[in-house]
């Protein structure tokens, strides 16, 4: 479909602009991002980029013409392509409403345009990554976030969970090490929430705070408001109005709930809620067994709740391979946590005194609190007048492999849309964003964005489990566990496996699957391979240092083609 070219609006002020010469004649190829054309204003010269690439189909005016603003001057299409015989107002209905609705504004007097090149709504992963990629770029950008930048991962979110399982994971080294004859002369490892959680609180504050100085000192302007479209290029924040070409919509999500009676009740809590408690429960039954749930539990029962996890489905983290699922639930077990799947919320409810958990099948759990992990929602506020004017998936925006939406200015990243709800899919997105609306386009790939699960023990995988390649064709399965590792056994850290998955004719690696001390570490190495399609046979030959965690990839991949020796 042809893209319009129109004579933009440059100001408020701006009425009409007067095309000085066009860089390009009917006929020729032009590129998203170059000049097609330079216009003057009553206050400045200025070039008018292609919308697009293709071919210069038609221009309605020639130079030295004086042409109103939002005015169709020109179509870039495929070659053939039938174009209007006459020029029109551009932008059709939307573009007409966006002007409505500022001219209706009961302030003009103390309204101020703001230019920017790119406009960011969302300072988590995904925009505060777009916004220094724009500034990079050298287009003036600002960042609209109404609460603190690094959105929910930094502040409340994965960092801090991190920080709460890196104490997890100490008081488990202390055990390991008393085993270990290291006696430190007292009995047992106990936690203290409030030191726990002002150590979680100074590490999202130093990410935090470096966030907000890499942005400033990139020169991207901080607006700390809640924004609103208001029009296509128009945003709405605080007591402003600010304009801008491109509109990267970043913004975020929330904690989903369930539609089930009792879910007011003050003792369930969402995942966020879980970082302010004052006091360790003694009872924590934890509805939803995915990664948040699970990195809860892990965390929790380390230090002395005792912890129960509900999973609907009929494993904990579904998502991940099998095998994983497996190990992760045998090893929960093993620590005290018990993991119920296959099971149904009925209702919550409170009788004398205990909060109670119903399942579908009757079972009845008392607890002292309640944790609902049971997803992600996306946060559409934002949208404004556009919430009825983008394509949707199953309730989140619709966006190609540049992060555009169906307007051609606005795009979106991170949980909002239908691609991924990972921070490092996010910030991979958020930078594709802004290279696009800054007229350098680079295709962003999530094909093989790595899973990862802080528990203890970790588990990572990336590509497809072994069900799922298994539908594609034969395959080659192999497996080596860390009991065989020497760096695990001289760690006293022998759970868990790598499992490797590749096609049985071409030995490309399909899938990677991980679950021990250094998953979440050794997972990179696998997305490094399988980037740069190297096979599970290059794999087997590559030498690897001795001792190392890493060894065990290289084993898995050589028992995949009968080649193990220590198997």
């Amino acid at each position: 479909m042809a893209k319009e070219v129109f004579m933009p609006k440059a100001g408020m002020d701006m009425q009409e602009g007067t095309i000085i010469r066009w860089f390009a004649e009917v006929g020729d190829q032009v590129r998203a991002g170059e000049p097609l054309l330079e216009i003057e204003t009553d206050k400045v010269a200025m070039e008018v980029e292609s919308p697009a690439d293709g071919i210069l189909l038609c221009k309605y005016f020639e130079e030295g013409s004086v042409v109103p603003v939002v005015t169709i001057i020109g179509y870039i299409g495929e070659e053939g392509e039938k174009v209007p015989d006459r020029p029109s107002m551009a932008g059709g209905d939307l573009r007409r409403e966006e002007e409505a609705l500022l001219s209706k504004s009961e302030n003009q007097r103390e309204r101020r345009e703001y230019e920017y090149r790119v406009a960011v709504i969302g300072g988590g992963p995904a925009g505060y990554t777009a916004a220094l990629r724009a500034a990079n770029l050298g287009a003036k950008t600002v960042l609209f976030e109404k609460k603190r930048i690094g959105g929910t991962g930094v502040n409340c979110g994965s960092i801090p969970m991190k920080s709460y399982m890196r104490n997890a994971r100490l008081i488990e080294d202390m055990k390991r090490a008393a085993a270990n004859g290291l006696l430190s002369g007292t009995q047992g490892v106990s936690a203290d929430l409030d030191r726990v959680a002002q150590f979680a609180k100074e590490v999202t504050s130093k990410v935090r705070e470096h966030l907000e100085k890499r942005l400033l000192q990139s020169g991207v302007e901080i607006v700390r408001e809640e924004a609103v479209m208001i029009g296509r290029h128009h945003i709405s924040a605080g007591q402003k109005t600010y304009r801008a070409e491109n509109v990267i919509l970043c913004c975020g999500s929330g904690a989903r709930t369930l539609d089930v009676p009792g879910t007011d009740m003050k003792e369930v809590l969402d995942p966020e809620q879980m970082f302010e408690l004052e006091s360790f429960p003694g009872r924590l039954v934890i509805i939803g067994g995915g990664v948040i749930g699970c990195e809860m539990a892990a965390a929790f029962s380390r230090f002395g709740t005792a912890v129960t996890i509900v999973e609907l489905q009929d494993r904990l983290i579904p998502t991940f391979d099998p095998d994983i699922s497996y190990e992760i639930g045998r090893s929960f077990r093993e620590n005290g946590i018990e993991v119920i799947t296959g099971s149904r919320v009925e209702r919550f409810e409170k009788r004398d005194g205990v909060p109670r958990v119903i399942l579908g099948n009757g079972e009845e759990l008392q607890t002292d609190l309640i944790l609902l992990a049971v997803g992600r929602k996306p946060e559409l506020s934002s949208l404004g007048v556009l919430k009825d004017k983008l394509d949707y998936e199953r309730g989140k925006i619709m966006v190609d492999e540049y992060c555009r939406t169906s307007l051609d200015n606005i795009y979106a990243c991170g949980d909002v849309t239908n691609r991924s709800i990972l921070a490092h899919s996010a910030k991979k997105m958020g930078d594709a964003a802004a290279s696009a609306a800054c007229g350098n386009p680079k295709m962003v790939k999530l094909m093989r964005a790595p899973l990862c699960l802080y528990t203890v023990p970790e588990a990572a995988s990336i590509g497809l489990t072994e069900p799922q390649a298994a539908r594609q064709g034969e395959i080659l399965v192999g497996r080596f566990p860390f009991a065989l590792n020497g760096r695990a056994i001289a760690s006293g850290e022998t759970e868990g496996f790598v499992k490797v998955i590749a096609d049985k004719r071409y030995g490309e690696i399909l899938g990677v699957h991980v679950v021990g001390a250094m998953a979440t570490e050794m997972i990179v190495e696998a997305k490094t391979m399988m980037d740069m399609e190297i096979t599970v046979y290059e794999v087997a030959d590559i030498m690897h240092p001795h001792p190392t965690w890493s060894e065990a990839f290289m084993e898995a991949c050589a028992d995949a083609i009968g080649e193990n020796l220590m198997v």
